[in-house]
């Protein structure tokens, strides 16, 4: 049997991780956690990417976990079985503490930790006809990856309950109404559209960028006037910063601003479908 995995790929502009696990709909799996984090620490580390976009092969996102590994689990100690599910979390904090935007890619569907994972992202793209499961209680277990929270600031309290409760899927046209998706695309394309985006933001400042989703991410745990704290440090410094200087000459020249690393390769709307 193949063995399961979180593939990366440079895509010049963006780099793209694809969750792999052939004949579960890339249901996690021992090893796929550490792939994605040296994915997210390499994106971290390359001033040319925009983004780092994360997908599932065969037309699926991930299925969570794999059924058969959680029963394993469940003869382990409960000191090892809580190791087993930090490997989860801590993807969850890799994803959220990257630098660069992650942007989920969802065809099919994501449902138990695909969910978890796909709302830890701070873009999600869907198929039009994807759907998504808080599963876990359908088989007896509880929600983890932070998808209570991630539930709770994202949709009606009475909402994140029901999917919770009943694990019944919903439709991304439905999470798309409340925001939770942010484009909604014809089935085959959530990676493509993901990709542009990507491109559109390595065309950014990205340290600009970098600041914008720490800033966002303190804002979900702190109070107002602390935020506004955070807000005025991190302005304080941009205000000196290069990305500034060139933002600023470019609209007194009325010019666009030359954000952008020169060292990206731009590819073709026909290359990012490969």
């Amino acid at each position: 049997m193949t063995a399961a995995t979180a593939d990366r790929q440079d895509r010049g502009d963006h780099l793209l991780v694809t969750l792999r696990n052939p004949g579960r709909r890339n249901a996690v799996a021992p090893g796929m956690y550490a792939e994605i984090q040296a994915a997210l620490i390499e994106a971290a580390a390359a001033n040319r990417l925009g983004a780092v976009v994360l997908t599932g092969a065969d037309g699926y996102f991930c299925a969570g976990g794999d059924l058969n590994t959680l029963a394993e689990r469940a003869a382990m100690s409960r000191q090892d079985r809580r190791a087993r599910i930090e490997e989860l979390h801590a993807t969850i904090r890799a994803i959220r503490a990257c630098p660069r935007p992650v942007i989920a890619a969802v065809e099919g569907g994501a449902a138990g930790a695909g969910l978890s994972i796909a709302l830890a992202c701070d873009l999600l793209v869907a198929a039009n006809d994807a759907s998504f499961s808080a599963a876990y209680v359908r088989v007896g277990l509880v929600p983890d990856g932070g998808l209570t929270a991630s539930l709770a600031r994202a949709v009606p309290a009475a909402f994140a309950a029901r999917m919770c409760l009943t694990g019944e899927p919903v439709a991304a046209p439905t999470l798309a109404a409340m925001g939770v998706v942010t484009d909604l695309v014809p089935p085959g394309s959530a990676a493509l559209r993901a990709a542009e985006l990507a491109a559109r933001l390595a065309e950014g400042p990205l340290d600009s960028q970098a600041t914008i989703k720490h800033l966002l991410a303190e804002a979900r745990a702190q109070d107002f006037d602390p935020q506004l704290d955070a807000e005025a440090e991190a302005m304080a410094d941009a205000l000196a910063g290069a990305e500034a200087a060139e933002g600023l000459s470019a609209r007194r020249d009325r010019r666009l601003p030359a954000f952008r690393r020169h060292d990206i390769t731009v590819l073709t709307r026909e290359q990012r479908r490969r």
